[in-house]
């Protein structure tokens, strides 16, 4: 991971890779202003509930075909977990009150679903590191699975569950949160609402790999919450497919 800050600024304007002609909506001028945009959670769970149901059962066949490659190819496990951060339902004091945590990691913590992607030594010392555009440490299948995203499609039981929607920030592990809380003062705030399996950062900026690319990243994840709605999760769902079919966009 990066050890030094990076020179960009929060709100300086980035470059977008592959679809710099989407339109953007912007944040407010001071990070800490940002509250995500009112809508009905209600009918938000239910959509989500209901697409990641029927993405499912269509995808079933994938699933098991995916399933069978990554046992068949490389020793261990099928399917990858780890603790991730998820929602910060503290942030707004007057519905947390009679919340309490022993350690606070910036969010609920959950486990996350993958299709295994890398190698079981992948990080055998428990250090997390960051993922590179060529690591080695992904078998050949995986590289296919991250390419495509299909590596993320267990995660729609992350959703059913109530710990995830399609969209919002990726969410991250909790020794990462806290290396980059610390870092960037903003990145806290994209934890007021749930994570997602894709969201609007993913569809403009590929993986990240150091500090400066999850500034980035950050902006777009604020400008989504200050933004929320079920047309812009629509909206970032279709743009999705072509990031996972075509390889455009994020990588």
């Amino acid at each position: 991971m990066a050890t030094g800050s990076p020179s960009i600024a929060f709100d300086t304007p980035v470059e977008l890779t592959a679809v710099s002609e989407l339109p953007h909506f912007g944040v407010p001028e001071q990070p800490s202003a940002v509250i995500p945009a009112e809508r009905w959670e209600v009918l938000t769970r239910v959509v989500n509930v209901v697409i990641a149901g029927i993405a499912l059962l269509v995808l079933a066949p994938i699933c098991v075909l995916v399933a069978i490659v990554v046992k068949l190819t490389s020793p261990g496990p099928v399917f990858y977990t780890q603790t991730r951060v998820g929602a910060d339902r503290r942030w707004n004091r007057t519905t947390a009150l009679n919340e309490r945590r022993i350690e606070d990691l910036g969010g609920q913590p959950f486990t996350i679903l993958k299709f295994r992607s890398m190698r079981t030594d992948a990080e055998a010392n428990g250090q997390a590191v960051w993922a590179t555009k060529h690591d080695a440490r992904v078998t050949p299948v995986g590289r296919v699975l991250r390419k495509t995203r299909l590596d993320e499609l267990p995660q729609l039981i992350n959703v059913l569950r109530g710990e995830m929607n399609i969209v919002g920030p990726r969410p991250e592990r909790p020794s990462i949160v806290v290396r980059l809380r610390n870092d960037i003062p903003e990145y806290p705030f994209r934890h007021r609402v749930k994570p997602g399996i894709t969201g609007w950062a993913q569809i403009n900026h590929s993986y990240d790999s150091c500090l400066e690319d999850v500034r980035k990243k950050v902006h777009f994840d604020l400008e989504y919450i200050a933004n929320q709605s079920l047309w812009f999760d629509f909206k970032i769902m279709v743009l999705t497919l072509p990031v996972m079919l075509f390889r455009k966009g994020a990588h």
